[in-house]
């Protein structure tokens, strides 16, 4: 009997003191795209696995997930990144109340649902983004340093250096936690040297895409891969497939012409156009002298033979002298001798001496 009593007082004091059921955490919004591999509370999630208020989402190195909250709310979470839900309150009229993350590090955008503005905010290591019913990209680095980028609406940060604010798209104020803030600027490609990294706002670059309400058009603020890639190959062609030289202005290249022809130049041994000098006539050959003539019998000393009057003279006074007693003798010698030396004289010249 008195075992049966201590078994009843033991299953009373079970039931009297054990712990009240716990209970299941809220469930705030949804996953609609997951890549790679992204984490929640009970592990890997999936498409359409719900998300539940304090929980964190994880992201590996290659990781996408895009979320959507009850009051329409999207927000997605790139490669590499660590964010919590970490309050959420809903008032049952499509909004919320309260609806707070903290984005610890990562890559993210952000789009407003149909809460008031005043409900949403975001909190950094650096400082906190004040919502303003609006679109915008941000980055959180590992040591910190914040990073948010305007797409639409308007929006506030402050941290433990002041306020910035953002009113016009591809707006940007990067912040780091020990307090320095940058005044608001647009936003161009030296964000990536400041940040320290290429990867970081991929959703501008382009190296992660989204889908959806998440994918807004036309909001790369001059960051996209694709757009810098074109001005490179625009103003540096490759140096494997150089372009040809264009010919100088208002000289065009000279048409080939046929290479004219030589001309004729007169055979000669000298110099071009030099006519050939004269062959020098061949010197005369000496004429041929006359035969010498038989010599007439000398009558009574007849001297040489007669070639000039001059000898013509002596012979005709030394035939008159000898000859005195025979005149008619002594002329008939004169007319021989003039004979003889008219026969001479044009055999000894050949006709050279006439011009």
């Amino acid at each position: 009997m008195s075992y049966f009593r201590g078994v009843a007082i033991a299953a009373l004091s079970v039931t009297l003191f054990s712990p009240l059921p716990t209970r299941a955490a809220e469930q705030v919004g949804e996953a609609v795209l997951i890549k790679t591999e992204v984490t929640g509370a009970g592990g890997p999630l999936r498409v359409d696995a719900p998300v539940h208020r304090n929980e964190k989402i994880k992201t590996s190195i290659s990781g996408l997930g895009q979320f959507l909250f009850r009051d329409g709310t999207k927000l997605a979470v790139g490669w590499g990144s660590s964010v919590t839900i970490d309050k959420f309150v809903y008032d049952d009229t499509d909004s919320v109340k309260k609806l707070t993350i903290k984005a610890a590090k990562g890559t993210f955008r952000w789009i407003s649902g149909n809460s008031k503005s005043s409900a949403y905010q975001i909190l950094t290591p650096a400082g906190t983004i004040g919502v303003r019913g609006t679109a915008f990209d941000f980055f959180v680095g590992p040591d910190g340093t914040t990073a948010v980028v305007l797409l639409s609406g308007a929006a506030r940060f402050c941290g433990a250096g002041g306020c910035q604010e953002l009113k016009r798209r591809c707006d940007c104020v990067v912040a780091k936690p020990n307090g320095q803030i940058t005044q608001t600027r647009r936003v161009d490609r030296t964000i990536f040297k400041t940040l320290g990294t290429q990867k970081a706002l991929p959703f501008l670059s382009g190296t992660q895409a989204l889908t959806g309400g998440l994918g807004i058009t036309g909001t790369g603020c001059g960051l996209s891969m694709a757009a810098a890639a074109e001005r490179s190959d625009n103003t540096n062609p490759p140096a494997s497939r150089p372009e040809p030289s264009p010919p100088a202005p208002n000289n065009p290249p000279a048409p080939n012409r046929p290479d004219p022809p030589a001309p004729n130049r007169p055979d000669a041994p000298g110099n071009p156009n030099v006519p050939d000098p004269p062959s020098k006539p061949e010197p005369p050959s000496k004429p041929n002298r006359p035969d010498k003539p038989d010599k007439p019998d000398k009558p009574d000393k007849h001297g040489k033979p007669h070639h000039h009057g001059k000898h013509h003279g002596k012979d005709h006074s030394y035939h008159g002298k000898d000859h005195d007693d025979d005149k008619g003798r002594h002329r008939h010698g004169k007319d021989r001798g003039r004979d003889n030396d008219n026969r001479n004289g044009n055999r000894s010249y050949g006709g050279w001496n006439k011009r």
